[in-house]
């Protein structure tokens, strides 16, 4: 059965000699894999349709959908959303690139969540249009967020009482932790900060270094890995690293 529904390309792999196969979150069903026929060859116009399927676009499907099936078919697609940055500026793509992927490996199955969809659809607008302070502190934004949706959000109660984050238990605490995976001083006192901002444009107040930033990051991919099983390595963090040196 046909339906339309919207997507965000999280990542496209080659099939065969023009196809790809796409794995997309959907806003009706969730995290999907579908076939894409002949759209890496050139078309009569010019240039092929490939670049409709780089991670971070948003797209309007129509697609073919059966349950439970691994692999599905989309028959028409067009932009949703036209990026002005996000796609061609360096810095932002690679901001873009950690979000998609942190989102990749924190969906397991496939169920719709418009919630986490139009979040998601709204951090990456955001991003397009945002200034370079605003785009420096937005992984920490979407990754400090994005645990809403999968149930392990730290409550933002910092105080000068409780100055450990104990990111086994995801929250804070007076006491020193007894393990290695914690944030105390003034990176545990950013993160409760950022919990607290609900607009990505008032980031532009929030001052860090970039070193800052870096170990705060570090320390969320341990995060995730410790509530998530298989969570594993996020191969974007040091590009991610590297271009906010």
């Amino acid at each position: 059965m046909l339906h339309k529904t919207k997507g965000i390309v999280l990542r496209t792999v080659k099939y065969g000699e023009s196809s790809l196969i796409v794995t997309a979150f959907t806003e009706l069903f969730g995290l999907q894999s579908y076939i894409v026929n002949s759209v890496r060859k050139a078309s009569a116009k010019g240039g092929s349709k490939a670049a409709y399927f780089q991670p971070a676009s948003q797209l309007d499907l129509v697609v073919y959908h059966q349950p439970g099936r691994n692999l599905n078919r989309i028959r028409e697609f067009k932009w949703s959303f036209l990026y002005q940055h996000v796609l061609s500026d360096i810095f932002k793509n690679a901001v873009a690139q950690f979000l998609i992927e942190l989102l990749h490996k924190s969906l397991k199955e496939p169920e719709a969540n418009n919630e986490l969809y139009y979040f998601t659809e709204d951090a990456l607008q955001r991003l397009d249009e945002a200034s370079p302070s605003v785009t420096a502190n937005f992984p920490l934004f979407f990754a400090l967020h994005l645990p809403v949706f999968f149930g392990f959000r730290i409550p933002d109660e910092w105080s000068p009482e409780q100055p450990y984050l104990d990111l086994k238990e995801g929250l804070f605490t007076e006491q020193h932790p007894q393990h290695p995976y914690y944030l105390d001083g003034r990176a545990a006192e950013v993160v409760a900060h950022i919990l607290k901002v609900l607009q990505p444009d008032d980031l532009a107040d929030v001052r860090l270094t970039g070193e800052l930033r870096r170990e705060i990051l570090q320390h969320l991919e341990q995060y995730y890995a410790l509530h998530l099983p298989e969570f594993g390595t996020l191969r974007t963090l040091p590009v991610l690293k590297e271009i906010t040196a």
